[in-house]
Parts: structure tokens; C-alpha cells; sequence
């Protein structure tokens, strides 16, 4: 009983929708700016980078908040990880947003940032790298997710976070398909692009 009212708290905590919140807050609707989703990158596009920044904050702090809920009440990985995938998955599609969310990048280090620092610190450098090497943030994020799951084998992890770490990143390549499409297409819009 314990272990399922943590996961669904953590999809709870997960699908506040603080970005959206964010930039309403600036008078802008995150679902009608930009590209439209509703995550620190289309604030940074829409609103400016101070307002991007507290934006991954407190989509981190969704993940990591669910994880250490969970632990208060369950003993082992395999809970705290299934809470943070939860979290990840009220990101993405948040109940009180008609289940239109983010992408889930910055929710996933907050997530893992709780089982495994260093890997996600190591991801976190090859987001900026992929970033700013590419000019695109979706290369960041996903080179990033992908790195996050090296690192946490490679630093022998639990199996239990190494299996989420992998769930979570393919979760991430999946939610960005379309900028995918438009990476092969020349069609995606640079970090820098504002609208």
C-alpha cells in the first residue's frame, strides 16, 4: 500500500506544472509560444534564460522531492526509482494540463541527481557540451539522457536505478521524435532562436 501511494504521489508532484506556472506568471502560455511545450527549453526560448534556469530548478526539484518521499516510507530502490519514473511521467503529461507536458529532462536529473550525483553531473556536462557544440538543446538532452545511463553503469549503480536510468532515457528519445525529424530535415530551431 505504502509503495503505490508513493508512486502516485510522485506522479502527482511530477505533473505540477511549474514551468507553465512560471511563465504565466510573465503573461505568456507556454502550449501557445514557442514550440508549444510546456518545459524550461520553450521558456528559455519564449521568456529568457534566468527565467529558464529557475524553470529546470523547479522541475528538478519534482523528481527529486519524489524520490525522497518515497524513501521515507519504503526501504530499497526499486520504490524510490518506480516514484521518479512517476514524477517523469506526470511531467510529461500532467493531469491538470490535459496531460500536454514537457519532455522530461530536467524532472530525470532531479530524479537520479538523489541515487547517483556524479552520473548526472557527468550527464549534466555532456547536455551543455551537446549543447552548445550543436546549438540545439534537443541534441543536449538527448546525448545527455543517453549519457546519464553509461554513467550509471560505469559507476556500478543498484540495478534497479541503472534499469530506470535506461527507461527514463529512452522515455526522453521518444518525447523528442519530432525534434529528431527536424534535426534530419535542417528544420530545428537553434538555442538561440527566440520567439
Amino acid at each position: 500500500m505504502e509503495e503505490t501511494s508513493a508512486v502516485v504521489w510522485g506522479y502527482l508532484v511530477g505533473s505540477l506544472p511549474l514551468s507553465f506556472l512560471l511563465a504565466r506568471r510573465h503573461g505568456v502560455d507556454l502550449r501557445l509560444s514557442g514550440s508549444g511545450n510546456v518545459g524550461a527549453a520553450n521558456v528559455l526560448r519564449t521568456i529568457g534564460v534566468t527565467s529558464a534556469i529557475l524553470a529546470i530548478v523547479l522541475d528538478a526539484a519534482k523528481g527529486t522531492i519524489a524520490v525522497l518521499v518515497a524513501m521515507r516510507f519504503t526501504s530499497g530502490y526499486i520504490t524510490p526509482v518506480a516514484a521518479g519514473l512517476a514524477a517523469i511521467v506526470g511531467h510529461l503529461y500532467p493531469i491538470w494540463l490535459k496531460f500536454r507536458g514537457g519532455k522530461g529532462v530536467a524532472t530525470s536529473a532531479g530524479v537520479f541527481l538523489v541515487f547517483e550525483p556524479l552520473a548526472v553531473a557527468i550527464a549534466g556536462a555532456v547536455f551543455v557540451a551537446g549543447v552548445l557544440s550543436s546549438h540545439y538543446v534537443s541534441v543536449g538532452s538527448i546525448t545527455g539522457a543517453l549519457t546519464l545511463v553509461v554513467a550509471v553503469v560505469i559507476l556500478g549503480s543498484p540495478t534497479a536505478v541503472v534499469v530506470g536510468a535506461l527507461v527514463a532515457a529512452l522515455t526522453i528519445v521518444h518525447r523528442h521524435r519530432g525534434n529528431l525529424s527536424r534535426l534530419l530535415a535542417g528544420t530545428e530551431r537553434r538555442v538561440w532562436e527566440r520567439s
